[in-house]
């Protein structure tokens, strides 16, 4: 009775504790859901959370989009560039995480290494001679260079998050898997991609986001409004006519969170799986 007593003043600081930083979290969302429904000139300066007289002239701005172009093309573009980039960092780096995690090869251990190594390399290292190349090959202004290097494993951070997964896995379902008669493409696709749904699953949340939310690298190889994504929408609403419509902005990037929001909903079940069996032990 004394340890339940002296344990309950600890148990309402860590409840007060995480409802006090949960609110802090918290507002800059709430905010952003307010002023999507305040009138534009009273967005700038604005603390209140909710607006006292709410109005819906921000969304019908939003959704009429810009440059005459619907916003609807806008969240087009975007869900086929993340989903896309989905398939394309799933798949490809799958096959290279096992190859690296089941398979023995020359050199293994040193590409290995070597892959790691450019995650070190920032991104604007080497963004010009990318640019100069896909200049060269007439590829400036498609979506070939943004989807490209998903479909050639070239995402370390993915590769790297399901070798340490699939190295979990036991061998001894390889073996078995050979004894029935597969080869290595068999062994993959019957025993190893099933029991890595959560890994996918993982990376799959992981890299919808990061393609949702990327404006640098379609800032560089866009030029037509009609191909922007909704990062570049957003942009153009801040320096349309040299006048800035902040409450259009802030209704589209509303809208723009609902799928993100939405796709992490679907798929946080393996999220919550890989978590749990990241312990797993062959």
């Amino acid at each position: 009775m004394r340890s339940s007593a002296a344990t309950r003043p600890r148990r309402v600081l860590w409840h007060a504790l995480a409802l006090a930083l949960l609110g802090l979290i918290m507002y800059p969302l709430v905010w952003v859901a307010g002023a999507s429904f305040t009138p534009t000139n009273d967005v700038v300066g604005n603390t209140e959370l909710l607006p006292s007289e709410p109005v819906l002239d921000n969304y019908a701005r939003a959704l009429e989009g810009m440059a005459g172009i619907p916003v609807w093309r806008f969240l087009g573009n975007s869900l086929l560039l993340a989903v896309l980039t989905v398939v394309g960092t799933v798949a490809s780096s799958a096959l290279a995480a096992y190859a690296f995690a089941r398979l023995r090869f020359r050199g293994r251990n040193t590409m290995f290494v070597l892959m790691i190594g450019t995650l070190l390399m920032p991104f604007h290292a080497v963004i010009i001679p990318q640019y100069i190349i896909f200049q060269q090959l007439g590829l400036v202004d498609t979506y070939i260079p943004l989807l490209l290097g998903k479909f050639l494993a070239t995402e370390a951070f993915f590769v790297f998050l399901m070798v340490q997964f699939m190295r979990q896995l036991p061998r001894e379902l390889d073996q078995a898997a050979r004894i029935d008669g597969c080869g290595y493409w068999g062994i993959f696709w019957h025993v190893i991609a099933p029991l890595s749904r959560p890994a996918f699953g993982t990376a799959a949340i992981f890299a919808f986001i990061w393609s949702w939310n990327d404006l640098f690298a379609p800032l560089i190889y866009l030029n037509t409004p009609e191909r922007f994504p909704i990062p570049l929408a957003l942009r153009m609403f801040a320096d349309q006519t040299s006048t800035s419509d902040f409450g259009a902005m802030i209704a589209m990037s509303v809208i723009a969170l609902i799928p993100v929001v939405l796709f992490f909903l679907a798929f946080q079940r393996l999220l919550v799986q890989g978590m749990a069996t990241s312990g797993l032990k062959g």
